[in-house]
């Protein structure tokens, strides 16, 4: 396919240490390499607004791979973020804190919005999707059973819809699932189309 050919010429950088990101990045039939920053701070001013946060937080990552940006190199970088009750929700840090996310999700919607950035060393472009999702209303038992055994203390939400939790708690998701799991594929597609 010719869009492939013409993505494949460039060196793809996945600059993210997320398996999701990479088997899904593979999936499209990209060949690229991993090469994950030092630095991955997650701080943004406070005045961003939803939409705003992961697409700040995504080009931000983008300039920590200045140094490997020349004139054959695309650079991706991605950021998720978890939107409740009009905050973020972050990372959990710890078994109990995984759980009271768990718990404010529980019997709710909240919002999934992943952030993209494709770089080269003449031109950027940044976008983000919105994934709605449902959870029907959780037990404690499921919530300490899933945090226990999947650990997901490197999730946004403390969840991964592609294991257990997500199999069993949610109800609907409205909008890319792919993009719950960390990389919007169909529009990360599209977006390379008329990028290269």
């Amino acid at each position: 396919m010719k869009i492939l050919e013409r993505i494949n010429q460039y060196r793809v950088i996945l600059g993210s240490r997320s398996p999701r990101r990479q088997q899904l990045l593979k999936g499209l039939g990209i060949q690229f390499e991993v090469i994950v920053a030092d630095d991955e701070d997650e701080y943004f001013p406070s005045d961003l607004e939803k939409v705003e946060i992961p697409v700040f937080l995504a080009s931000r990552k983008s300039f920590l791979y200045k140094k490997y940006v020349d004139n054959n190199t695309l650079v991706i970088t991605a950021d998720t973020i978890v939107w409740i009750d009009n905050k973020v929700v972050g990372k959990p840090v710890n078994h109990d804190q995984a759980v009271d996310i768990l718990r404010s999700l529980s019997g709710r919607k909240h919002q999934v919005l992943t952030g993209v950035c494709l770089k080269t060393i003449s031109k950027e472009t940044a976008f983000y999707e919105i994934s709605d999702v449902y959870f029907r209303k959780l037990v404690p038992e499921e919530i300490d059973y899933y945090v226990s055994n999947w650990k997901p203390f490197d999730k946004a939400g403390a969840y991964g819809i592609q294991e257990w939790i997500g199999y069993i708690g949610i109800e609907k998701i409205k909008g890319s699932y792919f993009n719950i799991m960390g990389l919007p594929t169909e529009r990360l597609f599209l977006e390379l189309k008329k990028f290269v």
